[in-house]
């Protein structure tokens, strides 16, 4: 009889961690390990990495911190749905913004959940996402549909990332292969857009809406 109830639980959920702070990563593969259904098969310190063992260890479910070294958690997301569809994937962040809602959901990304959640919900979150459905925090979602849509273009939004570290005009036009006119323009449509009064401003409030 005990062999039968073990046999109809079915196989534990494989579940990929990928967090770069290895304390929070560490003591969250050790409560989840507690749950009967669930099996820690990877650990992942950076979004390179993550993509690495996803495809090495083909995990069920994939629970992504949304910024870490490499690679985001909404690009590994992005980069799992190709080359390891099985898996479904999951954000968990502390820096939750409308924008990365909007860009996770784009992705394929099946939750999104912020680190405030005990290890008893993400468990439960975990079990959700794995059998088809979806699972976003209320408030950030109440959060994304006031905020709106992003009014930046694709182009406007890579320049003004590239701007974040206050890098000069001639780096910016050397990494994103323009002139530097061209990279003057885009920055300078990117702040009307927004209403900000330099490109510095504009970062900040297109960081502050989750949309770079």
């Amino acid at each position: 009889m005990p062999e039968e109830a073990e046999a109809s639980r079915g196989a534990p959920i494989r579940v990929l961690l990928a967090d770069d702070e290895h304390l929070i990563r560490g003591a969250l593969a050790a409560l989840l390990a507690l749950e009967d259904d669930l099996s820690i098969v990877a650990e992942a310190a950076s979004g390179t990495e993550a993509a690495a063992m996803a495809t090495a260890h083909r995990p069920d479910v994939a629970v992504l911190d949304l910024q870490m070294p490499g690679a985001d958690g909404v690009r590994v997301a992005a980069t799992l749905r190709e080359s390891v569809p099985g898996c479904r994937t999951m954000i968990v962040t502390s820096h939750g913004r409308p924008g990365h809602l909007k860009r996770a959901l784009a992705a394929g990304v099946r939750g999104f959940v912020p680190k405030t959640a005990s290890a008893e919900q993400l468990a439960q979150i975990i079990r959700t996402v794995h059998g088809g459905n979806r699972y976003v925090d209320p408030q950030l979602a109440a959060d994304a549909i006031s905020a709106g849509d992003s009014p930046l273009s694709a182009r406007e939004a890579e320049l003004l990332e590239l701007a974040a570290d206050g890098a000069p005009v001639a780096d910016i036009a050397a990494r994103a292969s323009l002139t530097q006119g061209t990279v003057r323009n885009y920055l300078s449509a990117a702040a009307a857009k927004l209403g900000a009064e330099n490109r510095h401003a504009a970062v900040r409030m297109a960081r502050e809406r989750g949309w770079i």
